[in-house]
């Protein structure tokens, strides 16, 4: 493994870091509502699957007692 000193590795750093393609600020946010609409999609869904299963095991614990 080669060694390299501190102001090198931050040299390297600097050097990837300029090879990134940054997303834009539009990009970014449109990103960031699309994940805040996934995710309330997603808490909608778990309520009403919980629903029926809570639902659903009332009955079954009503038929059982």
């Amino acid at each position: 493994m080669a060694k390299t000193n501190p102001f090198e590795f931050l040299q390297q750093v600097r050097e990837e870091g300029a090879k990134v393609a940054w997303p834009s600020r539009r990009e970014t946010m449109i990103s960031t509502v699309m994940v805040f609409i996934m995710v309330a999609i997603a808490a909608v869904f778990f309520l009403a699957v919980d629903a029926v299963l809570h639902r659903g095991v009332q009955w079954l614990l009503g038929i059982a007692g």
